[in-house]
């Protein structure tokens, strides 16, 4: 199991429909790009705080 650190973190908006918008720097730095996919995972703790956890899917190679 891979333990992460944080590298920095930032705020996102939610729009309309529950829409998230990640903000650019972040897009570039995590090379996110207009369709890819994302895997999320909400985790709660022992006390019932949440959290959405995010990343991108690995790229799948071109045949």
């Amino acid at each position: 199991m891979a333990i992460y650190r944080t590298r920095y973190f930032g705020e996102v908006t939610v729009g309309v429909g529950g829409r998230i918008t990640i903000p650019q720097e972040m897009r570039d730095d995590l090379g996110i790009e207009e369709g890819d996919a994302l895997t999320v995972r909400v985790e709660e703790d022992a006390t019932g705080h949440r959290q959405m956890v995010v990343w991108r899917s690995e790229q799948q190679a071109e045949e």
